[in-house]
């Protein structure tokens, strides 16, 4: 087992990669997938997205039940302060994949802050597709990293095959960020929908989101994974696209993420020696 991070020790698993709580596409067979290939295929957890919401829940309420129900594996995403404010009680096991920390971490600067800020392990998660992406979070300090997008463009992916084929031809105009003035920042696959929701929003001084909320339904974008039609409604993708050419198996893709982030790594190695020179 060449990695040897907390998140591989405390799991038992060969590669430190994580599939996140995908709604529509973290099913079954996905997770069980990316397990057999040596990650953490997430099912059995809890994923507590603390973002912004016109009836926010009671975030902090989700968490204790989580940890007082002995829920080994919690996902978050947004702020997750209510889940690093229970970390004294917290198990050894319970870790969380955050994203956000006193805002987004999708720079590499928030991404070492974490490492400093933190006093429990965390995964780097956002952008992250192949191996290089690996051997950077873990020089940042991360004990791995979560992938969302890249597990989509996978054979095992329980989505249409038009939407993985859609992927591999995004670039990195292929994504668009939509409800950023209703405080609940999304990124989307650039689409005819999405483009009317921006449309609609940055058209007024104060749109109501009611005025967008039959375009954002989760009924229709569930319709794009289960029809193949890309414009049927919206649809999560990250900027990983544009890094995405294939569609391997999972047990192909952790083998290529674990061979590229092992020469990563060494070529890094390789640009420092301690002999002196004369």
């Amino acid at each position: 087992m060449p990695f040897k991070t907390w998140l591989t020790e405390t799991l038992g698993i060969k590669v430190p990669i994580v599939q996140g709580g995908m709604m529509w596409v973290g099913r079954a067979e996905m997770t069980s997938a990316v397990a057999n290939a040596g990650g953490l295929g997430f099912l059995f957890g809890v994923n507590i997205t603390m973002l912004p919401a016109i009836n926010a829940p009671d975030y902090l309420a989700y968490a204790k039940a989580a940890v007082q129900e002995g829920i080994k594996i919690i996902e978050t995403a947004g702020n997750p302060e209510p889940i690093l404010n229970l970390n004294s009680s917290l198990p050894t096991g319970v870790f969380g994949t955050a994203t956000n920390i006193r805002g987004l971490l999708q720079r590499w600067s928030r991404r070492r802050m974490c490492a400093q800020e933190l006093k429990i392990p965390f995964i780097a998660s956002g952008g992250f597709c192949d191996g290089k992406g690996l051997a950077t979070a873990l020089v940042l300090g991360a004990q791995g990293i979560n992938m969302g997008t890249r597990w989509m463009c996978t054979v095992e992916a329980p989505i249409h095959q038009n939407v993985k084929e859609a992927i591999v031809k995004m670039d990195e105009n292929g994504t668009i960020l939509v409800l950023r003035k209703f405080r609940n920042t999304t990124r989307l696959a650039r689409n005819e929908v999405t483009l009317e929701v921006h449309k609609i929003e940055n058209s007024k001084l104060d749109p109501q989101f009611q005025e967008v909320a039959h375009l954002m339904s989760g009924a229709r974008g569930r319709g794009v994974y289960e029809t193949g039609d890309i414009n049927a409604g919206v649809w999560s993708v990250g900027l990983a696209a544009g890094l995405i050419k294939s569609i391997p198996t999972c047990e192909e893709l952790a083998r290529t993420i674990e061979r590229e982030a092992v020469d990563a790594l060494s070529k890094a190695s390789s640009l420092y020696s301690n002999r002196a020179s004369l």
